[in-house]
């Protein structure tokens, strides 16, 4: 992974901008885009303040076009490969790549429940988090409501993003 620093990230036209941006939010380069618009930034918490603040800015929509974007933990993408790199490593490090039997099928189960209740897929920052927190993290999600879940969701990935892009931005 190429690392950059504020200034070479300042420094950036808007396509080497969103090129280096483009995935800290899951299949959502319009995230990076925007807030090109605002350089120049002073540092790593203006940065992420202005990427999270061009999500909240969006219309329902697009919102839901983001939370859409994200995989399923421990779901068919993960079993195929098929993850970005980012999420390949975060679903590792949580251990979801290596399930049980059971905890596979009650991550399964969830994340089927949870789809059909909602409409989209449970997210989560899990880095720091393992099988069992997540697994009870599910479980007690599933008892919000819809708009609970869309708000918790981009918190999630707001979460998700502030851990890509301290692994991305050198200080």
């Amino acid at each position: 992974m190429v690392t950059h620093s504020i200034a070479a990230l300042n420094a950036l036209d808007a396509p080497g901008f969103v090129a280096a941006l483009g995935d800290i939010y899951e299949h959502s380069p319009w995230v990076a885009q925007r807030a090109s618009l605002r350089r120049p930034f002073a540092d790593l918490e203006q940065l992420a303040d202005v990427l999270h603040g061009a999500v909240l800015a969006a219309d329902r929509s697009t919102q839901m076009m983001l939370i859409r974007a994200h995989p399923e933990l421990a779901g068919k993408l993960a079993m195929r490969g098929e993850l970005t790199p980012a999420s390949s490593v975060e679903q590792s490090g949580a251990g979801l790549n290596q399930c049980s039997a059971h905890e596979f099928a009650e991550l399964n189960e969830l994340n089927q429940a949870y789809r059909q209740r909602f409409g989209f897929p449970f997210i989560i920052a899990v880095r720091g988090l393992d099988r069992a927190a997540i697994i009870a993290a599910m479980q007690q999600r599933l008892r919000h409501t819809e708009a609970e879940e869309i708000t918790t969701a981009l918190a999630e990935i707001r979460r998700i993003a502030g851990f890509r892009l301290q692994d991305l931005i050198t200080v």
